[in-house]
């Protein structure tokens, strides 16, 4: 993550030297708008047995891959001809549903399904001004999540976490944008204990999720 982070400030660096002179007010007040993405999610699961002579552990990758739809709202303040700090949020209401089978690890009938819903961003987003209308931006902020999880273990809390992001943003004369943008979150690491019915309490499940996204919105600035 610290190397794409450097990649991404780099990327940025250059253009501001490239850049030509333009008019930040163009972009700058507030904005709503509407996002469509396609994500793929990950977890790099360990399902670890423990008992008083051994300890059995076993790891696995699940993922899955959605298109879903979201909300956004903002603010961008100028600060200077080619510079604007853009804050805002965005709201995804859906869901994810991972399955993790421990099956391999002898405890039967033991699968652990996690379902994540109800994700929200709060940023800060360094933006460029290219042009009349075209600007590119660096995002950082705070991501969190809803979880569910259905099988006999422990429910873990929502998830927290950092995303990052890149992306393009066209501001028409009428107000309308268009912004393309791509990125990841990363969560904290979740972990769940058994229950004794079919998971062990001596038994756990640890899961690192990570989001990668690429998607476009549409909104209008006032």
């Amino acid at each position: 993550m610290n190397k794409l982070k450097t990649l991404l400030i780099a990327a940025l660096t250059s253009v501001v030297s490239t850049a030509v002179l333009a008019n930040s007010e163009n972009f700058a007040g507030p904005y709503v708008g509407i996002q469509g993405s396609a994500i793929g999610v990950e977890l790099d699961a360990k399902y670890v047995e423990s008992a008083s002579s051994e300890t059995n552990t076993t790891t696995g990758t699940v993922g899955k891959t959605a298109v879903i739809a979201g909300a956004e709202i903002g603010y961008a303040f100028p600060l200077g001809d080619q510079l604007v700090l853009d804050i805002g949020g965005t709201f995804v209401e859906g869901d994810a549903k991972l399955k993790y089978n421990t099956d391999d690890a002898g405890a039967g009938n033991s699968d652990v399904s996690m379902e994540i819903t109800d994700s929200y961003t709060y940023y800060i987003a360094p933006t460029i001004v290219l042009s009349e209308t075209s600007s590119v931006y660096f995002k950082a902020g705070i991501a969190e999540s809803e979880t569910t999880i259905v099988g006999d273990v422990t429910k873990p809390a929502d998830l927290d976490g950092e995303v990052y992001a890149f992306g393009t943003r066209t501001q028409l004369d009428n107000g309308i944008y268009i912004r393309a943008e791509a990125g990841m979150i990363e969560y904290d690491k979740l972990s769940v204990t058994g229950l004794g019915s079919t998971v062990p309490t001596t038994t756990t499940v640890t899961a690192d999720p990570v989001i990668a996204y690429g998607g476009f919105s549409v909104g209008m600035k006032f």
